[in-house]
C-alpha cells in the first residue's frame, strides 16, 4: 500500500506477463501529458473520457476489454465511454471480430471538439433574445433600485480579459490605467491596449503610468494614449484599471511562494478583483493621480499622441 501512495510512481499493465508493475514517473513526458489532459477537459471531456481517447491515440486500435483492464474501468463502463467518444467523432469502430476501436488523428480530434464547441456557443447566441424574452415575461417583484457596494473575484486569463472589456465598453469620460511593463505584455497580446485606444478617439481620456524600460517603450509606441512613465520601481506592484472615478479592477499575481528572482521571470497565476467599493476607488484614484501629476524632474513624459 505504502508503494502505490508513491507520488513518484505510476502504476503501469503488462500486456506481455499479464501483471502489473510500478516505474518511476519521467517528470517531462507527464507534465505535457497532464498539460494535454486538461486541454481535452476544457474541451468537454470528463476525466475517464481523455483516458480512454489518449490510451487509443497513443497505443492504436484495441478491444474494449483490453481498453477496460489497461485503465482500471468496468467495462461496462468502458463500452458507455466509447459510444460517447464515438458519437464525439473522435473514435471509431472497426469492424472486425472481436470488436475493436481507433482514436481519430489527434490534431484532427481536437479541431472536432473546437467546432462542438463553437457550435453550441452560436446555437446559444441563437437562443439569446428568446431567453430573454422569456425571463421579462415572468412576473418580477417589485425591488426598488438601489446601489450597493459590491466585490467580485475574478481567476484566469481569459474571465479578467472579458470582465476588462465590459469595464471599457460602459467607460464614459475617463480611463485610469497604471501597470507594469509585464502587465502592458498581458494587455497589449490580449487587444485592451487596442480597446483603449478606442476608447481615446471616442474623446474618452485615457491616462496610463507605466515604468520606463525597453519593454514598456515597445509597447507605448504602438498605443496613441496618454502615457507618463514611473520613476519609482512598481514592477512588483499589482496593477489596475479606474473608469469613471466610479469602478475599479485590481490585479493581482500569485506567485505561489516562489523567490521574489523567480517571480519577476515567470509569473504566476492572475486574479483579479473588480470593485465600485468608494473608498477603495479613491485611494487608488488618489494614488494615480499623485503619480501622474508629480513635478519629479526624472520622471520621463512621453507627448500625448491624439
Amino acid at each position: 500500500m505504502a508503494v502505490e501512495k508513491n507520488e513518484t510512481l505510476v502504476k503501469l499493465y503488462d500486456e506481455t506477463t499479464g501483471t502489473w508493475r510500478f516505474v518511476k514517473k519521467d517528470k517531462g513526458p507527464l507534465k505535457s501529458v497532464e498539460i494535454i489532459e486538461k486541454t481535452l477537459s476544457k474541451l468537454g471531456l470528463s476525466k475517464n473520457e481523455v483516458r480512454v481517447y489518449l490510451y487509443l491515440a497513443r497505443y492504436g486500435e484495441r478491444k474494449a476489454s483490453e481498453i477496460s483492464e489497461a485503465l482500471c474501468l468496468h467495462r461496462t463502463e468502458t463500452y458507455r465511454i466509447l459510444r460517447d467518444l464515438e458519437k464525439r467523432g473522435i473514435v471509431s469502430s472497426v469492424f472486425e471480430k472481436p470488436l475493436k476501436f481507433i482514436a481519430t488523428p489527434f490534431e484532427k480530434a481536437i479541431d472536432l471538439l473546437i467546432e462542438a464547441r463553437k457550435l453550441k456557443i452560436k446555437l446559444l447566441e441563437r437562443k439569446k433574445k428568446s431567453l430573454v424574452s422569456i425571463w421579462f415575461s415572468l412576473p418580477q417583484p417589485n425591488i426598488a433600485p438601489e446601489r450597493k457596494e459590491v466585490f467580485q473575484i475574478l481567476e484566469g486569463q481569459e474571465q479578467i480579459d472579458l470582465k476588462t472589456t465590459e469595464i471599457l465598453e460602459n467607460a464614459k469620460n475617463e480611463i485610469l490605467v497604471f501597470a507594469s511593463d509585464v502587465d502592458l505584455a498581458r494587455l497589449y497580446y490580449s487587444g485592451i491596449l487596442d480597446m483603449l485606444e478606442k476608447c481615446n478617439r471616442k474623446n474618452i481620456d485615457v491616462k496610463l503610468v507605466t515604468n520606463d524600460s525597453r519593454k514598456s517603450r515597445f509597447f507605448i509606441e504602438k498605443t496613441k494614449v496618454s502615457i507618463k512613465y514611473s520613476p519609482s520601481k512598481i514592477e512588483d506592484l499589482p496593477s489596475f484599471m479606474i473608469t469613471d472615478q466610479s469602478r475599479l479592477l485590481l490585479s493581482i499575481v500569485k506567485n505561489n511562494g516562489d523567490s521574489k528572482e523567480h517571480s519577476n521571470t515567470k509569473r504566476g497565476r492572475i486574479t483579479a478583483l473588480s470593485t465600485n467599493y468608494e473608498a477603495f476607488v479613491k485611494v487608488l484614484g488618489t494614488l494615480f493621480d499623485a503619480l501622474w501629476e508629480t513635478d519629479d524632474p526624472v520622471q520621463i513624459v512621453q507627448t500625448v499622441l491624439k
